[in-house]
């Protein structure tokens, strides 16, 4: 084995999964630095070994070479506003459905580093083999002052009796809890569910701060073939690990098929593969076309949350579809588009919806298939994403190249899947970026690049769990990101 490609192996298998919450959805705006630059753009427009991250046929005009890079990630501010307009009892003041307190929740954990790495080598005028090691997306949340989730549901061990069944002395809300004539709730620690206690011991009330930490690692190993003058396929087995941890959701454990794998259980791994296919084609000396498919990476459950994600904890990674053009306009100036959509509708854990009826997985024994857990059970709400990238880069001259784009993806979910989207708030739609490349050397390159994701905010309310308390959703971002090319 070549010692270039044994030293790649090695850089690849000690990378850890690094904590990173990313734009579109949970997926990347881009990987590559120089991609990244030019907003993302990559499927018909190869630059470096990270091009193998969205279309595996780019390698192809890639020379043996090696990149290893770092960004420093910022999504900050993000977060959940809740407002308050709940309904509540007139009589009582107290409220008729679930409620979040009332404020506003930022999430804490400001910059994070994810490194990338790839490395390719030409084997002979048609072949090349490489390796690309990149994250692939993630979320993190982490609500730190207080659990979002605080007020669920009343006070621990408060009780509610059936219509016409008060006892002398108390008030009947509307919805079933009883109260002194002066407002305070009944309580009675002894009292069990079946004799009214609406909330006994307090289990649905969140006691820990609230939070979520999803990371995921993909290695490909791509293998190039140029079939004709100026046409490549490319083939890629990819290799996945992901891990999860949430913390803070204690009053949804009462509405899931398995009650004791919804929250604080630490973290969970997750392992599985897949395959990315594509193609780049030179139709002339100015304009070159790309496209690729990378299939759904079907992964290994997480038994560990198995109470929270629907399918009893499988969380596979969705398919990804990358179409684009790479078009020079001069000599020293190219522009790039490219049309990446995101199959998150595939996937049951994030697809389903939260903004559903869910009365009778407090009640029903066994629960229904769409409880938490179940097949048909509560997910982020969130629609297949289209994003749409265009970029530029000008040669300024042989040593300097300058590059700048813009993105926009498609909404994420409904305003009314705000419910769950409170530990995701991937709102993001805009993204803008500028870079640069020096080069050193023959051998020897260094590149920038600069994002920054304007805030975005999404504001709707979930009839079904939390009535008519609206809320607001946001996520601003910005990222740096440096790397260093050598060639061989």
């Amino acid at each position: 084995m070549n010692k270039h490609l044994k030293q790649a192996i090695l850089a690849a298998g000690i990378m850890a999964p690094t904590a990173v919450l990313a734009s579109n959805g949970y997926f990347s705006y881009g990987w590559g630095t120089q991609s990244k630059a030019m907003a993302g753009v990559a499927a018909a427009l190869p630059q470096d070994t990270l091009v193998a991250a969205t279309n595996p046929a780019g390698m192809a005009w890639i020379d043996t070479s090696l990149d290893l890079g770092v960004s420093f990630f910022n999504p900050s501010p993000r977060g959940y506003e809740a407002n308050p307009d709940f309904a509540v009892d007139p009589n009582t003041g107290f409220p008729l459905s679930a409620f979040v307190t009332p404020g506003k929740y930022e999430s804490d954990g400001d910059w994070f580093l994810v490194p990338s790495f790839g490395y390719n080598r030409v084997l002979n005028e048609q072949m090349s083999l490489g390796i690309a090691v990149f994250g692939n997306g993630g979320m993190n949340t982490d609500y730190r002052e207080r659990p979002v989730w605080e007020n669920f549901a009343g006070a621990p061990n408060q009780l509610a009796a059936p219509p016409g069944m008060a006892p002398p002395g108390t008030i009947q809300a509307p919805n079933g809890m009883l109260f002194y004539p002066n407002g305070q709730p009944v309580t009675d620690p002894n009292a069990t569910p079946a004799q009214g206690n609406v909330n006994p011991g307090g289990i649905f009330t969140a006691t820990t701060s609230t939070g979520i930490n999803l990371e995921q690692l993909f290695i490909e190993v791509p293998f190039t073939y140029k079939f004709r003058e100026g046409h490549a396929l490319g083939i890629a087995p990819v290799f996945a690990v992901q891990s999860f941890e949430a913390e803070g959701l204690e009053p949804f454990r009462q509405m899931s098929l398995h009650p004791d794998e919804v929250t604080n259980n630490g973290k969970e791994w997750s392992y599985g593969l897949g395959l990315h296919v594509g193609w780049v084609g030179e139709i002339n000396d100015r304009l070159t076309l790309g496209a690729s498919y990378r299939t759904k990476l079907w992964m290994t459950e997480f038994d560990d949350y198995k109470g929270l994600f629907a399918e009893g904890g499988d969380f596979d990674i969705p398919a990804m579809l990358d179409l684009g053009f790479s078009f020079k306009v001069r000599p020293d100036l190219v522009v790039a588009f490219d049309w990446q959509r995101i199959f998150y509708d595939d996937i049951k854990a994030v697809a389903n919806s939260n903004n559903a009826n869910i009365q009778a997985c407090f009640m029903m024994t066994p629960k229904p298939d769409y409880c938490l857990g179940g097949d048909e059970g509560l997910g982020f709400g969130w629609d297949d994403m289209d994003v749409f990238k265009l970029g530029a880069r000008w040669d300024y001259n042989e040593k300097f190249s300058f590059m700048a784009g813009a993105s926009y993806a498609s909404d994420f979910a409904p305003g009314g899947e705000g419910l769950f989207n409170v530990l995701a708030p991937a709102t993001i739609k805009w993204t803008f970026t500028l870079g640069a490349s020096y080069r050193h050397s023959a051998n020897d390159s260094f590149n920038l690049s600069l994002a920054y994701m304007p805030e975005e905010e999404i504001t709707d309310r979930n009839e079904n769990i939390t009535g008519a308390q609206s809320g607001s959703l946001y996520m601003e971002q910005k990222e740096i990101e440096i790397s260093w090319n050598h060639r061989f």
